[in-house]
């Protein structure tokens, strides 16, 4: 009969009653992905700050200490986030845009309150859906449920609420989805700032072109009421601007009496990323 090994402690002490060191890793730039020397384990003592770094041939001080193999620290400060590491993983966007036969990009909807842009989303997600391909909507009033439920519709919290769906929205893109962002999203600078965040083209600014008063008859939530009542403050359209796009990818037009089925906006967009080959088979 085998005897039943001793279960050696996760935490706490080690030897003789000292603290447990703790195992900190080294990454290795332009080292091997997989298996293979360069890569080090650093032990540090209980409570001891050690630097993640990474590093190539050659030598540098860390701390006061010469640690072989260590060339330059590659940390880097971003906003308000300091010493911090990016680390690059063996799959990548065009592995995950093969396996979902798909390219990864970013529909941005953009238009007046009560112009459909839910509307085209939810038919542009439901026709490639029944295409076989993988789409996600970000909506505007959904993720402020959520993600964004602690800002308001002042103009510093509405510039941070693009800014972390335009943040979201590239994630999603880069995994190999096609991200379906449905905001107002007023101003030009904000939409060209999220655009800047994405590569390749594969940002697709769709503008709903449906004027102010059809947008104000339809009125589906009653904001429009609200707006004129002077209930609503800077209001997109009645006392906030809205500035449409100057040079998007794709435009639909809507007129009174005269404004496209949800089906027939969808698959104009669809028609786009035939074409520009978002839609691999």
């Amino acid at each position: 009969m085998l005897a039943k090994a001793v279960p050696r402690p996760c935490s706490g002490a080690g030897r003789h009653g000292a603290p447990a060191a703790r195992l900190r890793s080294v990454g290795v730039a332009g080292g091997p992905r997989r298996g293979g020397a360069g890569g080090r384990l650093v032990a540090a003592d209980a409570g001891e700050r050690m630097p993640v770094v990474a590093v190539a041939a050659g030598k540098q001080p860390v701390n006061g200490a010469a640690m072989a193999g260590i060339d330059k620290l590659v940390t880097s400060t971003v906003g308000k986030s300091t010493n911090i590491l990016w680390h690059d993983c063996p799959i990548a966007q065009f592995e995950r845009q093969k396996l979902l036969n798909q390219k990864g990009c970013v529909v941005w909807i953009t238009g007046l309150s009560g112009s459909g842009k839910s509307t085209l989303a939810c038919a542009l997600s439901r026709e490639l859906h029944s295409r076989g391909h993988l789409t996600y909507i970000l909506d505007g009033d959904n993720l402020r449920h959520g993600l964004n439920r602690d800002l308001c519709f002042e103009a510093k919290d509405r510039a941070e609420n693009i800014r972390r769906v335009g943040e979201v929205a590239k994630l999603f893109a880069d995994a190999g989805l096609i991200c379906i962002a449905s905001l107002i999203s007023p101003y030009r600078s904000e939409r060209s700032a999220c655009r800047k965040l994405l590569h390749n083209s594969t940002f697709i600014e769709v503008f709903l072109n449906v004027p102010l008063e059809v947008c104000e008859a339809r009125d589906p939530k009653g904001l429009y009421k609200l707006a004129r009542a002077g209930k609503i403050k800077g209001f997109t359209g009645i006392d906030d601007p809205y500035e449409p796009p100057s040079d998007c990818e794709i435009v639909i037009q809507c007129k009174a009496g005269d404004c496209p089925t949800p089906k027939s906006m969808a698959d104009q967009v669809v028609s786009y990323l035939e074409a520009n080959e978002f839609l691999q088979d």
